[in-house]
Formats: structure tokens, sequence, C-alpha cells
């Protein structure tokens, strides 16, 4: 069973972000535009932020932010240079978390990012990496803190992910959306509610879909 109390006392709460890899390509333009998910299966809110090695390479609409307990928020990334000279490097964004009022960090993820000049390529790895800030931008809608339902689904500009792909995202996230054992503010039946390890494997599952339909 997921102990909740070590991992809050030892700075490790494991983080959940989905892709872990951000892929761009300078001869697509639907591609500079990414979509980071990250995940909140605990039963309190977090706090996040967004740090990145190379920041004035990117915009990042809401950089930091909270999301309400076992639900997830999107976190755009665009990379506004695209150049010759920025393909093939190996930049990475670094997701912070902490308790909503808090300021002791609890967990953190990193997510790498690559300008490739097309699909297929391989990277190096970089330097030690040294993160920073990133400008603060509150383009679209606020959607911090939303659960997603069947309706949130975003539609993806890509070359059709298979009937059994869609259908376990969807699987996945009914099973992010249901009630935890011990939720005693539930109307619904208990063998419906499900435990914290089973939403931490419906989150993973769900981040790997999300993986392979992004790299359709």
């Amino acid at each position: 069973m997921f102990n909740q109390s070590t991992n809050l006392a030892d700075g490790k709460l494991p983080v959940f972000v989905f892709p872990t890899t951000l892929s761009f390509y300078s001869d697509d333009q639907s591609s500079h535009k990414q979509v980071l998910t990250l995940y909140n299966p605990y039963e309190f809110p977090l706090k996040f932020k967004v740090l990145c090695t190379v920041p004035r390479k990117y915009t990042v609409v809401d950089a930091e932010g909270t999301v309400r307990p076992r639900c997830c928020v999107d976190v755009v990334v665009r990379h506004t240079d695209i150049c010759i000279n920025n393909e093939g490097v190996n930049d990475k964004f670094r997701i912070q978390v902490s308790e909503h009022g808090q300021r002791k960090i609890l967990g953190k993820k990193d997510v790498n990012a690559v300008l490739l000049p097309t699909k297929g390529r391989e990277v190096t790895p970089n330097r030690e990496d040294k993160f920073h800030a990133l400008a603060h931008s509150s383009q679209g809608p606020d959607i911090q803190g939303q659960s997603y339902t069947d309706s949130d689904v975003r539609k993806r500009p890509v070359g059709g992910p298979s009937i059994v792909v869609i259908l376990a995202g969807l699987v996945c996230i009914v099973a992010l959306m249901l009630p935890q054992q011990g939720d005693s503010g539930s109307r619904l039946p208990d063998y419906i509610h499900l435990s914290v390890n089973q939403k931490l494997i419906a989150a993973y599952v769900l981040g790997l879909v999300t993986m392979l339909i992004l790299h359709i």
C-alpha cells in the first residue's frame, strides 16, 4: 500500500506527468505546441511549478498553479525558437510539486524536450542541466484543477490511434474519477471505490496511452 505520510516526510512524493519526452519537429508546425498533463491522484491539493533549462526558447501557459485532489491539469508548452541551431539540443523541463500553502518541495519530475528536423532522429544528452523559472503566461482558459470527463479528451492531429488504445485511455480516465476507498462522502457502491494503488496504476497506463497517441 502506498505510504502517503512517509513520502510527504522524505520529499520523494511520486509525480505523475505525461508524456515524459516532448518532441518538436522543425518541418511540422503542428508539433511546435505540446501538452504536458499533470495528474494528482492524492487526497490533498498539489501546488506545481514548471522550470526549464532554457526558458527563453519556450512559452508555457500557466507555469504555476494548483491541481485539486484526484484531478489533472494540462500545461501547454510552445517552442518559440525554431531554427537549425537548436536542432538536436536536448533541453529539460522540471515539474516541482508541493502541498498547497506550503513551500517544501514534495517531489519533482523531469521531462526531456528536443527539437528535431524531422521524425526518426536521435539526440545525445546535454551537459549538467541548470533549471530556471519560466515567464508566466495566462493565455487561454484557466483549466487548473478540472477533472477529466469523456468530453474533455482532447482531439489531437495524429494518424488515428486504434479503438483499443482509445478505450484503454477512457477507462483509465473514468478510474481516476471514481471515489477512493474510505471516501465516506461518496454515494456510490463500495465495490467501485478504488485504492490509491489502483489509481496510480490507472494514471501510469493513461500516461503510456498518451505517449502512444502522441507518437503515432
